[in-house]
């Protein structure tokens, strides 16, 4: 298998993972308002939904240059 696409792979299992853990992490973190650590687990479950895009971003451009070839540069 090309590196691209495992990794690629790799890349979509891991945000496919977060887009199922980050929802309940900041839903949780809603539920509980009152408790001390609100804003902190509010903060982590954020960067996970940001991290999620990301890793299923670069998770679908490294499939594509597995398949389709790096993008050619002119120069």
């Amino acid at each position: 298998m090309n590196k691209f696409l495992r990794k690629g792979f790799i890349q979509v299992f891991i945000g496919i993972s977060l887009c199922f853990i980050a929802p309940v992490i900041v839903s949780q973190a809603f539920n509980n308002q009152d408790h001390p650590f609100f804003v902190i687990v509010l903060i982590i479950g954020a960067i996970l939904l940001l991290l999620a895009i990301f890793y299923g971003y670069r998770g679908i451009v490294n499939i594509l240059n597995g398949t389709l070839g790096p993008k050619n540069k002119l120069n």
